[in-house]
């Protein structure tokens, strides 16, 4: 027992010596922490946000740390970002985006072509086929909000303002994406969501390797039932099954997929549409709801719009300018959106700065942006960038405003929640549709207030930074009721 001790202690030791690495003169600022191969894991993983600006006082806009044996460079200079966002040779996307599906959906495609399956992509989620899928979440949300409203319609009912937009849109959202109607999936939306909360509140450990033995069951029972609940979407082809979806089992099917990957793939699928929108638009009626500025703003910007005509035609679908709307959802995800941008370096790279800094970064690193910290809430860039300001993205006319600076230069990034590049949101227009729709479903459709006039937003959950739409640690809750017009 004593000589085994010592082997492995000397084997400890060994490695730490020859895993050591110095900072070049080429290289950015490295801060490997004080815990062996560790490093900054722990910190990092526990509110990301947190430290990566403790990092950039520390160390200015770029720098490389050490998280649990890998190195990541980290660049929060916005005016920077192309020369990551825009090298696909030097700096790879797929690599990391495969250890996550591995990790989360335990899924494997060796032979995936990310290119072909985002063109596909862009056939259904644009153009004609986007009209077609904003008629049917239109359809969906109204029968939805429907049947969620009291039944005696001078009862208020009660429900935090979290659950309520999750479970709406996800609904809605799988309904219309993933062919509920047309194969019912054997069960109803209600179950599958039920199941996907779980699902989704174990993501971000899945995704750091972290969870604890319990969880791991748990994880892999929620997993397992999701994958028998969309086992039949896609699979059919008629008018009333999902396209894109059938399209997605096809190209999978070419690149060798057996049944079960499809299945994993689907869930993929699932997270990766219906992940963000609920959290999205929870946080944009509950800033509105303790803003009554913003709120007063946009419904009067709403009650310029037909009623009548609106519920015919899904607002999409119109040409209808919400300018303030706009404004109101852009800064919303401003404050909340705070996906990571990551690549793995697999060609030694010099970085150029726009500042005319040079740095190398090496093969086998990772190089990751956080358009949170920067360009979202830079003070320089957004004034007061804690405080939600509706107009914040309006000029004095009424109009887009575009122009935001930092050191004196124009932004091209100034707030980034879609990604950039060839690998930005291609639902984007899709998301903003449906959020558009629910709002302005629930402030015309219903009389809603905050329980507590008082009430205020309720803080983010810190480990879903890098993740997309930050999550809440607890609710904002609400009560409504149908208006007396309807």
């Amino acid at each position: 027992m004593i000589w085994t001790i010592f082997l492995l202690v000397q084997a400890v030791l060994l490695y730490c010596i020859l895993a050591q690495r110095s900072r070049s003169k080429s290289d950015p600022p490295l801060d490997k922490g004080v815990i062996p191969w560790l490093g900054h894991a722990l910190e990092f993983g526990k509110d990301a946000a947190k430290f990566l600006n403790r990092m950039k006082m520390k160390h200015g806009n770029i720098f490389t740390v050490r998280v649990a044996g890998r190195y990541v460079t980290v660049l929060l200079d916005p005016h920077s970002y192309d020369a990551v966002i825009n090298d696909p040779v030097s700096l790879d996307f797929t690599r990391y985006a495969q250890v996550l599906m591995e990790r989360i959906f335990t899924l494997r495609l060796p032979h995936h072509q990310p290119a072909k399956a985002k063109s596909m992509m862009k056939q259904h989620f644009q153009g004609v086929n986007l009209s077609c899928l904003n008629s049917t979440v239109h359809r969906h949300l109204r029968a939805l909000l429907k049947a969620e409203a009291p039944q005696n319609q001078t009862d208020w009912k009660e429900e935090g303002l979290f659950n309520f937009s999750y479970s709406l849109l996800f609904k809605a959202g799988y309904l219309t994406l993933f062919g509920g109607e047309q194969n019912n999936n054997g069960t109803d939306p209600s179950k599958v969501y039920k199941e996907y909360r779980k699902f989704d509140s174990l993501l971000t450990k899945m995704a750091r390797a972290t969870l604890k033995p319990e969880e791991k069951r748990t994880a892999q029972n929620v997993r397992q039932r999701l994958w028998e609940l969309l086992a039949p979407a896609g699979v059919a082809e008629g008018s009333d099954s999902s396209p894109w979806l059938h399209g997605y089992r096809q190209l999978l099917q070419q690149e060798g997929a057996d049944e079960e990957m499809q299945r994993k793939a689907v869930l993929m699928q699932l997270w990766a549409t219906q992940g963000n929108v609920g959290p999205a638009a929870f946080w944009l009626l509950g800033y509105l709801l303790t803003n009554p500025e913003a709120l007063a703003a946009v419904r009067r910007e709403f009650s310029r719009i037909s009623q009548t005509e609106m519920s015919q035609t899904p607002l999409p679908d119109r040409l209808v300018h919400t300018p303030v709307f706009d404004s109101a959802l852009e800064e919303t995800l401003r404050l909340t959106a705070a996906p990571f941008i990551t690549r793995e370096v697999v060609k030694e790279k010099t970085l150029h700065m726009a500042d005319g800094q040079e740095y190398l970064l090496r093969k086998g690193d990772r190089v990751c942006l956080f358009p949170f910290s920067s360009p979202q809430m830079d003070p320089e860039i957004h004034h007061e960038p804690q405080k939600y300001k509706y107009d914040r993205f309006l000029n004095e006319d009424g109009s887009e405003k575009r122009d935001f600076y930092k050191g004196g230069r124009r932004l091209k990034y100034y707030t980034m929640p879609w990604g950039a590049g060839t690998n930005g949101c291609v639902g984007k227009q899709f998301a903003i549709n449906i959020i558009r729709q629910f709002v302005y479903m629930v402030l015309t459709c219903f009389d809603l207030e905050l329980c507590d006039p008082n009430a205020q937003m309720p803080e983010v959950n810190a480990s879903r930074y890098g993740f997309g739409m930050l999550q809440p640690e607890g609710d904002l809750f609400i009560r409504y009721k149908p208006k007396c017009s309807h």
